[in-house]
């Protein structure tokens, strides 16, 4: 297979010292709160969506990006496998029913991508029917961004070695052992095949309005100020976009692979 985008992420990078980490984490969540209020005060709207490897840190990232929000103005939603009733709909449906109010941020820890890689994989929908998902959830996202809203892709992306010692770590801790199941194992088994349609879903639904950002989340430190910095960098240029004047309270003259 031809090398793709995952084959390209440097997994090396990281943050090395908790200072350096605590300070970063700080001023971003600080940064991101304060474009919520402008964000609520001019009525725009944001998406963002997590995507990647079961254990790569998704839920670690969420929780650190919306620790200091006000959450009367976000909403994370843990997607999972669609109930028996929202199958009586078209997939999309039930996503939606999520999309957030003008002004308010809604992030999703997986997403309607479900149909174009555990579905695929899993062949949990025919083959015409997550081809014909490309089209759809380009549209789906067209006419978001085309109205107030943007959207921002996030794939946390780790090593397969790196996957193994945290499963391995999840089952001997006993606050943790809920976090890995059977299916979890198996959908490690298939680890090629989602390489295969995760690089299918980057060449077909990366566009400017609605980017994806691979994050190296070897390290997790590093993977959550990527995060969170990208975050508030996507939510300025939608800001600037809309006509809303940014002071920049917070200059970011470093950059994360030198820590």
């Amino acid at each position: 297979m031809e090398e793709g985008k995952l084959a390209k992420v440097d997994l090396q990078r990281g943050i090395k010292h908790k200072e350096v980490y605590e300070k970063k984490l700080a001023k971003y969540q600080l940064k991101l709160l304060s474009m919520q209020h402008l964000l609520l005060e001019h009525k725009l709207g944001v998406l963002f969506v997590f995507e990647g490897w079961d254990a790569a840190g998704k839920g670690g990232a969420i929780k650190r990006a919306v620790a200091n929000l006000d959450p009367r103005g976000v909403r994370v939603w843990p997607i999972a496998a669609p109930a028996p009733h929202e199958k009586r709909y078209h997939y999309m449906q039930r996503f939606w029913r999520k999309i957030p109010q003008y002004g308010q941020i809604a992030i999703f820890d997986r997403s309607w991508y479900g149909r174009v890689l555990v579905e695929r994989v899993e062949k949990l929908a025919e083959p015409n029917e997550w081809k014909r998902a490309f089209q759809e959830i380009n549209n789906f996202e067209k006419a978001l961004t085309d109205d107030r809203y943007m959207i921002d892709k996030f794939w946390l992306h780790i090593s397969k070695e790196e996957q193994y010692k945290r499963f391995k770590s999840r089952e001997s801790d006993p606050l943790k052992k809920w976090k890995i199941t059977d299916e979890d194992w198996r959908n490690r088994e298939k680890w090629d095949d989602y390489v295969i349609a995760a690089e299918e879903m980057f060449k077909k639904t990366n566009t400017a309005a609605a980017a994806w950002h691979i994050i190296p989340a070897n390290n997790k430190w590093y993977a959550r100020i990527a995060v969170l910095k990208q975050m508030t960098k996507s939510i300025e240029r939608h800001l600037k976009m809309n006509g809303v004047k940014v002071v920049e309270e917070f200059p970011d003259n470093s950059e994360l692979k030198k820590d």
